[in-house]
């Protein structure tokens, strides 16, 4: 199996040293060939130097440097759409999950497109957490999707889903919901896989930023109009 992993990472200068030598640590011992990517989204700290200095001591991780901040959801992208190999994975540079789990998501390779993490117990604040509830319920509302926990920060994604759905437009913390509502609507089949989540040890949450709550909302009933309201009104259209 050959795996592309990579990690967003937002001034993440007390983490990403630690989580990416874990990762490497771990995929040498499981896979036959895989990259390591750091996509250092316009980080204001020495994250894209720490990052750079990985990659020049180790020719398996480069680096996507971002010279500005494109948020969560544009580091996604760069992620997704720069892995090399067949199957990408994705988990946060925050230190809060460990890499080690991903054989819990291996076995789930033969008969599902997408694996999706689900935080078994959550490291969050209440009303980080009440927010993210409150936010599935309004996909699961406008799309019908369900998954467990849809902002789960560690996935392992068939790259053949990213060459076959429509191309990701969200730049926000919509992007994830976004991926799953087109897979899912392509065919592509779901796991789920419950995973530990950990007490971050360094540096801060951007998720909670009102501008970043503001354009989460822009995207989702953007991304309603394109795929749901216009279906709506193109079957009415046919029927008239």
């Amino acid at each position: 199996m050959k795996v592309s992993v990579f990690f967003p990472a937002y001034n993440e200068e007390g983490n990403i040293e630690k989580v990416v030598r874990r990762a490497v640590e771990v995929a040498e011992g499981l896979f036959e060939d895989f990259e390591i990517i750091i996509v250092n989204d316009g980080s204001a700290d020495r994250t894209g130097e720490i990052a750079y200095g990985l990659s020049v001591e180790n020719p398996r991780i480069r680096v996507i440097h971002h010279s500005q901040n494109r948020g969560y959801g544009g580091a996604l992208k760069s992620g997704l759409y720069h892995a090399r190999y067949d199957w990408i994975c994705y988990t946060d540079a925050d230190g809060q999950f460990d890499f080690s789990e991903i054989t819990k998501f291996l076995p789930h390779t033969k008969e599902a497109d997408l694996i999706i993490g689900f935080r078994q117990k959550r490291f969050d604040t209440l009303a980080r957490t009440i927010n993210s509830k409150l936010w599935g319920l309004l996909v699961f509302l406008l799309f019908g999707l369900r998954v467990k926990d849809r902002a789960c920060g560690f996935k392992l994604i068939k790259k053949e889903v990213m060459e076959t759905i429509p191309k990701l437009e969200a730049d926000g913390a919509v992007t994830e919901d976004e991926l799953l509502i087109k897979a899912k609507r392509a065919g592509f089949k779901f796991a789920e896989v419950g995973v530990s989540h950990y007490p971050r040890r360094a540096g801060r949450q951007t998720g909670a930023n009102p501008k970043v709550i503001l354009t989460a909302f822009k995207e989702i009933f953007k991304l309603w109009r394109k795929l749901v309201f216009s279906a709506i009104l193109g079957s009415k259209t046919c029927l008239n």
